[in-house]
């Protein structure tokens, strides 16, 4: 890693000296220049850090200053002067300057601002790429019209204090497009706080919402905010509002017609300024039909209704979606981004994901770690247990399509969909069709795999010891070569 680069402008040749031998001695790399406008046609983009002197022949380093900083943002400059005052420093401070050092200079007071300096410039730098990454994690990805339509409806709603209503099955990225809402509004640099109404058991969601005083229930044993008070000014996001108990639906509906709050316990009104975004992937005109969720206070979230599409719904995004997870995981290791295999990623596409974007987020995720090569291919997809859901491709090979025949030596096109309730009550309830289950999955792995069971257990992501277990339990044969059922089945 090449050294930080620090620009010394000064016109006495003995302090450049004296600064150049300070800095170098440290192992700084220094570039000097005896006037402003000779640092100015000096390129500026490796420069980390500039030391300016105050007073020098024609335009002084005050007037030098701002230039510097409009051809580099945010670059660390530190001024110098041999006729310091407290009036100078304030100006150069205002002006953008980093610190003010004082003729004659003291090598270590020079050393510590420099070396302030640079670490300020690294944080600022660090800053800068963890809020770019986790912009990147908090993009709603996608070119289907459905994600454009969305994204359309954010532009027009994040302006407006409306309440929003944010609809969709689970994993579809309700709270991104929340944060999204959030982000574009006049409140962004506000709190965002959001509330998962159905992860706080019934008797504390009041309390985590609206705050409580001391002695208000046993354990409260200080007076605290909730969270209307902890977004006061910002955008409160209720989660999964459809789990809500109607006794906290009757206070936030108060809370949103008034803007006033109330601590559990407590006789005192607090007057609020939020913004409330709500989501559910239940259906709350239902809901409230059979009074399970206020009809008044559906009205009044559902101001502007945005619904999230499934990923069923928009397919043809799921390559650009895979490649960002890819991207992503890439960059929280610091690796290079793993490709994916033509035929795995048709595999994937074939696949229900009923827990939409983020069942294949996690997905890859669990692919970048279980795939041993650079390229994930359709094996990978069978140890990591990702293809287990798509009929016909427990034994895909590249190349064949689902539906196209049985392959020699597998039945994965045989593994059961859900079965019905007769079915069920026939197999002996959910015990029996889960072993049912369990074992056509591992009969059409031994088929696959001639009877190799360490193969069969890679496959379905088992370790070796735990498969012979489940053969045990569920009568399953170990043996070399398992006779194939193809016969029975083209019969």
């Amino acid at each position: 890693m090449s050294q930080p680069l620090i620009l010394l402008i000064d016109d006495e040749k003995n302090i450049r000296r004296t600064l150049n031998l300070i800095l170098s001695g440290e192992g700084y790399e220094v570039r000097e220049a005896e006037s402003g406008d000779e640092a100015l046609g000096q390129p500026l983009d490796r420069v980390n850090l500039v030391l300016l002197d105050v007073r020098m022949p024609g335009r002084d380093g005050l007037a030098i200053l701002p230039e510097l900083l409009r051809q580099r943002p945010g670059l660390p400059i530190i001024m110098i002067s041999g006729h310091a005052s407290v009036s100078l420093a304030v100006e150069a401070t205002r002006a953008g300057a980093f610190d003010f050092l004082e003729k004659p200079l003291s090598r270590d007071r020079v050393l510590v601002a420099v070396r302030n300096a640079l670490a300020l410039q690294r944080l600022d730098r660090t800053v800068v790429a963890l809020e770019q990454q986790l912009e990147r994690r908090r993009t709603l990805i996608g070119r289907h019209e459905s994600v454009e339509a969305v994204r359309r409806l954010i532009a027009k709603a994040a302006p407006s204090n409306a309440t929003i209503l944010i609809t969709g099955e689970s994993g579809t990225g309700k709270e991104l497009a929340a944060q999204a809402l959030h982000a574009a509004s006049p409140r962004a640099s506000r709190a965002f706080i959001k509330v998962n109404c159905a992860a706080i058991p019934e008797d504390l969601i009041e309390s985590e919402l609206f705050g409580s005083v001391r002695g208000a229930f046993t354990g409260a044993d200080r007076t605290r905010d909730g969270r209307f008070l902890m977004a006061d000014g910002g955008t409160l996001f209720l989660d999964e509002i459809g789990d809500m108990s109607l006794k906290v639906q009757a206070k936030v509906l108060r809370a949103l017609q008034e803007g006033e709050i109330e601590r559990v316990g407590d006789t005192v009104t607090h007057r609020v300024d939020v913004r409330v975004i709500a989501a559910t992937n239940k259906d709350l005109m239902v809901e409230a039909a059979q009074g399970r969720f206020r009809e008044d206070l559906f009205y009044r979230l559902n101001v502007l209704p945005i619904r999230l599409p499934s990923l069923r719904e928009r397919m043809e995004d799921l390559p650009l979606l895979v490649h960002h997870f890819l991207a992503l995981q890439a960059e929280s290791s610091g690796g290079v981004p793993r490709r994916i295999s033509p035929d795995a990623l048709r595999i994937l596409g074939t696949l229900p994901w009923r827990g939409n974007v983020r069942e294949l987020k996690n997905s890859i995720e669990r692919l970048t770690i279980l795939a041993e090569g650079v390229e994930i291919a359709s094996e990978d997809l069978r140890l990591a247990g990702i293809a287990a859901g798509a009929a016909g491709h427990l034994d895909a090979t590249p190349g064949r399509e689902a539906g196209s025949g049985p392959h020699p030596g597998a039945r994965g096109a045989e593994v059961r969909g859900i079965p019905s309730i007769a079915e069920l009550r026939e197999q002996g309830g959910l015990l029996g069709a889960r072993q049912r289950f369990e074992r056509e999955c591992i009969e059409a792995c031994l088929d696959a795999t001639d009877g190799n069971v360490s193969e069969a257990a890679r496959w379905l992501g088992l370790e070796r010891s735990n498969l012979h277990k489940k053969m045990q339990a569920l009568g399953i044969e170990a043996r070399p070569s398992r006779p194939s059922r193809r016969g029975e089945d083209d019969r």
